[in-house]
Protein backbone atom coordinates (compact mmCIF):
# COMPACT_ATOMS: atom_id res chain seq x y z
CA UNK A 1 0.00 0.00 0.00
CA UNK A 2 1.58 3.26 -0.63
CA UNK A 3 1.01 6.60 0.89
CA UNK A 4 1.27 10.29 0.48
CA UNK A 5 2.40 12.78 2.65
CA UNK A 6 1.32 15.84 2.48
CA UNK A 7 2.66 19.13 4.50
CA UNK A 8 0.09 22.05 3.09
CA UNK A 9 1.66 25.16 3.08
CA UNK A 10 0.39 28.27 1.53
CA UNK A 11 3.26 29.03 -1.10
CA UNK A 12 4.57 24.83 -1.31
CA UNK A 13 3.41 21.89 -0.33
CA UNK A 14 5.92 19.29 1.23
CA UNK A 15 5.49 15.88 -0.57
CA UNK A 16 6.69 12.45 0.36
CA UNK A 17 5.30 8.86 -0.75
CA UNK A 18 6.20 5.51 1.22
CA UNK A 19 7.81 2.86 -0.35
CA UNK A 20 5.17 0.09 -1.48
CA UNK A 21 5.58 -2.13 1.80
CA UNK A 22 4.64 1.02 3.65
CA UNK A 23 7.55 1.26 6.04
CA UNK A 24 9.73 4.23 4.79
CA UNK A 25 8.68 7.94 3.70
CA UNK A 26 11.21 9.34 0.92
CA UNK A 27 10.72 13.30 0.29
CA UNK A 28 9.57 14.43 -3.44
CA UNK A 29 9.56 17.42 -5.25
CA UNK A 30 7.61 20.16 -3.20
CA UNK A 31 4.83 21.63 -5.22
CA UNK A 32 4.78 25.11 -5.64
CA UNK A 33 1.40 26.18 -4.80
CA UNK A 34 0.33 29.03 -7.31
CA UNK A 35 -3.50 27.89 -7.03
CA UNK A 36 -5.14 25.65 -5.20
CA UNK A 37 -6.76 23.96 -8.57
CA UNK A 38 -2.99 23.67 -10.19
CA UNK A 39 -1.72 22.29 -6.63
CA UNK A 40 -4.59 19.96 -6.66
CA UNK A 41 -4.41 18.86 -10.23
CA UNK A 42 -0.65 18.35 -9.54
CA UNK A 43 -1.49 15.91 -6.63
CA UNK A 44 -3.96 14.06 -8.68
CA UNK A 45 -1.30 13.45 -11.26
CA UNK A 46 1.16 11.46 -8.36
CA UNK A 47 -1.97 10.22 -7.08
CA UNK A 48 -2.39 8.13 -10.18
CA UNK A 49 0.29 7.59 -11.60
CA UNK A 50 2.47 6.36 -8.25
CA UNK A 51 -1.16 4.41 -7.36
CA UNK A 52 -1.43 5.95 -4.15
CA UNK A 53 -4.15 3.88 -2.29
CA UNK A 54 -4.07 6.75 0.72
CA UNK A 55 -3.03 10.81 1.83
CA UNK A 56 -2.07 12.16 4.86
CA UNK A 57 -1.95 15.32 5.61
CA UNK A 58 -0.11 16.98 8.33
CA UNK A 59 -2.76 19.14 10.68
CA UNK A 60 -0.79 21.99 11.99
CA UNK A 61 -2.37 22.22 15.62
CA UNK A 62 -1.74 24.61 18.51
CA UNK A 63 0.47 23.61 21.00
CA UNK A 64 -2.42 22.85 23.22
CA UNK A 65 -4.67 20.73 20.62
CA UNK A 66 -6.58 23.44 19.51
CA UNK A 67 -7.06 24.68 15.43
CA UNK A 68 -5.90 27.66 14.56
CA UNK A 69 -6.80 29.40 11.54
CA UNK A 70 -3.57 27.71 9.28
CA UNK A 71 -5.24 24.13 10.12
CA UNK A 72 -8.93 25.66 9.14
CA UNK A 73 -6.36 26.76 5.89
CA UNK A 74 -5.31 23.08 5.57
CA UNK A 75 -9.24 21.45 6.20
CA UNK A 76 -10.53 23.38 3.39
CA UNK A 77 -7.67 22.56 0.59
CA UNK A 78 -8.32 18.73 2.12
CA UNK A 79 -11.64 19.16 1.83
CA UNK A 80 -11.19 20.09 -2.16
CA UNK A 81 -8.64 17.41 -2.97
CA UNK A 82 -11.11 14.91 -1.41
CA UNK A 83 -13.45 16.15 -4.18
CA UNK A 84 -10.99 15.08 -6.30
CA UNK A 85 -9.39 12.01 -5.51
CA UNK A 86 -11.25 8.93 -4.79
CA UNK A 87 -9.07 8.01 -1.88
CA UNK A 88 -9.23 8.61 2.22
CA UNK A 89 -7.44 11.43 3.61
CA UNK A 90 -6.45 11.66 7.22
CA UNK A 91 -5.06 14.33 8.90
CA UNK A 92 -2.11 13.66 11.14
CA UNK A 93 -1.18 16.18 13.76
CA UNK A 94 2.42 18.12 12.85
CA UNK A 95 3.32 19.79 15.45
CA UNK A 96 7.14 20.63 15.59
CA UNK A 97 7.74 18.93 12.53
CA UNK A 98 8.90 22.01 10.45
CA UNK A 99 11.25 22.88 14.20
CA UNK A 100 12.48 18.94 13.72
CA UNK A 101 12.88 19.45 9.61
CA UNK A 102 14.79 23.08 10.20
CA UNK A 103 17.41 21.97 13.09
CA UNK A 104 17.91 18.88 10.79
CA UNK A 105 19.06 21.46 8.57
CA UNK A 106 20.70 23.81 10.48
CA UNK A 107 22.49 20.69 11.99
CA UNK A 108 24.04 19.98 8.47
CA UNK A 109 24.57 23.31 7.91
CA UNK A 110 22.50 23.75 5.04
CA UNK A 111 21.51 27.37 4.41
CA UNK A 112 19.13 30.08 2.52
CA UNK A 113 17.14 28.77 -0.33
CA UNK A 114 18.17 25.30 -0.06
CA UNK A 115 16.98 24.81 3.61
CA UNK A 116 13.72 26.73 2.45
CA UNK A 117 13.19 24.43 -0.53
CA UNK A 118 13.98 20.96 1.69
CA UNK A 119 12.41 22.23 5.06
CA UNK A 120 8.61 21.43 3.77
CA UNK A 121 9.46 17.76 2.29
CA UNK A 122 11.40 16.70 5.20
CA UNK A 123 8.50 17.87 7.36
CA UNK A 124 5.80 16.10 4.94
CA UNK A 125 8.45 12.69 5.51
CA UNK A 126 8.15 13.16 9.29
CA UNK A 127 4.36 13.53 8.68
CA UNK A 128 4.25 10.34 6.79
CA UNK A 129 6.69 8.22 8.68
CA UNK A 130 4.78 9.12 12.42
CA UNK A 131 1.40 7.86 10.94
CA UNK A 132 3.12 5.05 9.57
CA UNK A 133 5.11 3.93 12.54
CA UNK A 134 1.77 4.62 14.54
CA UNK A 135 0.37 1.92 12.51
CA UNK A 136 3.38 -0.23 12.58
CA UNK A 137 3.50 0.09 16.24
CA UNK A 138 -0.34 -0.58 16.81
CA UNK A 139 -0.29 -4.31 14.69
CA UNK A 140 2.70 -5.47 17.12
CA UNK A 141 0.87 -4.93 20.14
CA UNK A 142 -2.30 -6.21 18.85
Amino acid sequence: MRLLGLDVGDKRIGVSVSDELGITAQGRENIYRESDDQAIKEICNLVNHLHIEEVIVGMPKNMNGTLGSQAEKVMKFSKALGSSVCIPIKYWDERLTTVIAQRSLTALNVKGRKKKKKVDRIASQLILQGYMDSKSFKKEWK
